[in-house]
């Protein structure tokens, strides 16, 4: 492995643990899947997409998930997808505004080919502005019921920075 990072640490630790990723300057694109299992047909397709990386700060991340996160029922929390035991997320990140095309259709490319072997769902802070009609299946069966919360504690829709729920005046149309 490349680094060893299983220890314990501060939740501080772990919520900053992204935030050079996100620096100013940086241009970031990503796609994300989830996985109930790794074939060796997936991982084949997938690492395919390494030798046409477009450049080096571009990533395919892949995330364990399941253990007692997968032991929570579905409705206990927002977050819904409880079956998967992978995560992943093609991160193309750059800094050159005439990469945008190249770095973009590779994250895209790579996300295509490993959707026949994804479980259909994914993570949703791991969603591009572009997927605005992903957000209401990544939250699945919970959606209905964080609308109704959104509209009771964010009716002028202040937290929208990132995919987050429709804008509450959709409420009664969803």
């Amino acid at each position: 492995p490349i680094a060893d990072v299983v220890a314990p640490n501060p939740f501080t630790g772990w919520e900053q643990a992204f935030d050079p990723l996100l620096a100013p300057g940086a241009r970031n694109y990503w796609k994300s899947h989830d996985f109930t299992e790794l074939s060796d047909s997936a991982i084949e397709v997938i690492t395919a997409g390494i030798p046409e990386l477009p450049g080096p700060e571009c990533e395919i991340f892949f995330a364990h998930v399941g253990g007692a996160a997968g032991r929570v029922t579905a409705d206990a929390t927002a977050f819904p997808q409880r079956s998967a035991h992978f995560v992943m997320n093609v991160h193309a990140r750059w800094r050159e505004p005439q990469m945008d095309r190249a770095c973009i259709d590779w994250a895209r490319g790579v996300y295509e080919a490993a959707s026949p072997y994804a479980a259909g769902t994914a993570y949703v802070n791991f969603m591009p502005e572009d997927e605005v009609d992903r957000v209401e299946a990544a939250y699945g069966g919970n959606y209905r019921r964080l609308l109704e919360i959104k509209q009771r504690y964010d009716p002028l829709n202040l937290f929208r920075m990132n995919q987050n729920l429709r804008p509450v005046e959709n409420l009664r149309a969803a």
